[in-house]
């Protein structure tokens, strides 16, 4: 996981507000880079580093609402925070139903911005460690035979070493040798932490 400094990207056409939010972030020690259009910013190369979109509703050719859907399209994970100075209540629904951190109307205080900044940073940082791990867990579990791999669905289904005997059509020992080589590889202390392993990983769990 990247370890550089958060990152702030400021899309919006105003030059004037972009210079000035760059100023203001910079002054806390963000690094900041800024576009013109939603267009620049999908072709730019970013660094891949915690951070958030401050992001202008209005823009030329894609609109900041066609941003935020274009993201999520492309699963680029990434906080928007939108400004704008021709918001309306349906316009800021529809950007928090789409997962927006803040919706801030110009003029806005700067410490606002502040606050919704550090908000949506620590909402990325959160969610890269969620998914790092996310991926160890599907690692882990790809290293288990399928054989292994049928079992632990059983076990986190909450059939007992008998049942999946019976349910495989193989022995009660065979099981209980498959279940440890499972609680070894994806390092479960308990029948608990397989089963919160298994959540994580989306295999149905209980009956």
């Amino acid at each position: 996981m990247s370890q550089e400094p958060p990152a702030v990207f400021i899309v919006d056409d105003d030059i004037s507000v972009r210079e000035a939010l760059k100023n203001l972030l910079r002054s806390v020690g963000l690094r900041v880079e800024t576009f013109g259009t939603a267009q620049e910013f999908l072709s730019s190369r970013r660094s891949d580093a915690p951070g958030c979109l401050i992001l202008d509703v209005r823009l030329p050719g894609l609109s900041g609402l066609d941003l935020q859907r274009k993201l999520a399209e492309a699963d680029i994970e990434i906080p928007i925070i939108f400004i704008t100075a021709h918001g309306d209540i349906q316009m800021s629904v529809r950007a928090m139903k789409a997962g927006a951190v803040e919706f801030l109307t110009k003029p806005f205080r700067d410490q606002d911005l502040l606050d919704a900044v550090q908000q949506a940073i620590d909402r990325d940082r959160s969610a890269r460690t969620q998914r790092a791990e996310t991926a160890e867990l599907r690692s882990r579990y790809e290293s288990l035979s399928s054989r292994e791999q049928e079992i632990m669905a059983l076990v986190v289904r909450g059939l007992l070493n008998k049942q999946i005997a019976s349910e495989l059509g193989i022995s009660e020992a065979t099981v209980k040798l498959h279940r440890g080589q499972v609680m070894q590889k994806m390092r479960a202390d308990s029948l608990a932490d397989l089963i919160r392993v298994a959540g994580r990983l989306g295999i149905p769990v209980g009956r």
